[in-house]
């Protein structure tokens, strides 16, 4: 079998492998059948026609080639070089999106049309990872409140659930007997955490369409949140008042809730959430190693969201 070999990223950037790998020992050894190595950038990429918005940081963003090669996406493989060098079969277009449950407009949308009818942003946004290294992106897309706004939540709506595409003919982490998750990938927000106008969902990333490897063609990004409640290529978004379990909640809910909001005060099970490894700085002893800042230092938007919750019961 071919060997993907990833750009070299310096060792004091890397998550410890003790760390990621030890999210996935329950997993298991899923089995993927013998695959070569295919090449998988962006190569149909196109410019999109994004406007600035005030949502940005005071932060170098992350290098598009970190961005494009160091990431998760267990639909292509547990390894951060699987999305990259297994994503070149996903065919992203054409892309609908279902959007139905307790709405008074449910429908099935054209995602052309649906960037044509909401104004595309650039945002640039912090990301945090629940296995303790963040990236800084500058994303491009409209807000989750624009979709949700046509097709009307009724009253007694309480919670978004999103759903993935399963398509084991494109994606080889789905194919096989023996599965590292179940497929489709889930996950939800609360209704007022959905329509919070920092909740985007994103076409792209540093001007261009997003890659296979990023969750083309459409994903949510939530900012103050761990990064695997960012759902990639979704094609389902469901309004209910039952809150919906998200897939590593269902895999693993010791180790994984429904908030998964950042919060350095609140350790994972199997390692410390008080710093994280900014991926594309490079330092001596650990230099690009940085304190982790509250829902990821977003607490002046969105900590009045959870006022009075406890934080750790509700992680």
């Amino acid at each position: 079998m071919p060997v993907y070999r990833p750009p070299k990223i310096a060792a004091s950037e890397i998550t410890p492998r003790q760390v990621y790998l030890g999210r996935r020992e329950f997993l298991g050894a899923a089995a993927i059948g013998a695959v070569g190595l295919l090449g998988a950038g962006n190569a149909g990429a196109a410019a999109l026609s994004a406007v600035e918005s005030k949502y940005k940081v005071d932060e170098k963003p992350t290098p598009v080639k970190d961005v494009t090669t160091y990431n998760n996406f267990y639909e292509f493989g547990l390894d951060k070089g699987d999305p990259v060098a297994l994503s070149g079969d996903f065919k992203p277009l054409p892309w609908t999106i279902k959007v139905d449950g307790m709405v008074n407009k449910p429908g099935t949308f054209d995602l052309d049309a649906l960037m044509k009818e909401f104004p595309i942003e650039s945002r640039t946004y912090r990301m945090r990872c629940v296995e303790a290294w963040s990236m800084v992106i500058p994303w491009d897309g409209f807000p989750l409140a624009s979709l949700l706004s046509k097709v009307e939540p009724l009253g007694s709506a309480k919670y978004v659930a999103f759903e993935t595409v399963v398509r084991p003919e494109e994606m080889p982490g789905q194919k096989g007997i023996f599965q590292s998750l179940e497929w489709p990938y889930v996950e939800g927000l609360r209704l007022d955490e959905a329509n919070h106008p920092l909740t985007l969902l994103a076409v792209g990333l540093y001007g261009e369409t997003l890659p296979n490897q990023n969750g083309a063609p459409i994903r949510l990004v939530v900012p103050w949140k761990y990064g695997f409640k960012g759902i990639k290529s979704i094609v389902r978004i469901t309004l209910t008042d039952k809150e919906p379990k998200n897939t590593w909640q269902i895999t693993n809910p010791q180790e994984y809730g429904f908030y998964a909001n950042v919060n350095p005060a609140v350790d994972h099970p199997r390692w410390s959430q008080a710093t994280e490894r900014r991926i594309g700085e490079s330092g001596f002893f650990g230099a690009s190693r940085r304190p982790t800042l509250p829902f990821n230092g977003y607490a002046d938007e969105v900590a009045s969201l959870y006022a009075g919750m406890d934080l750790k019961a509700n992680f």
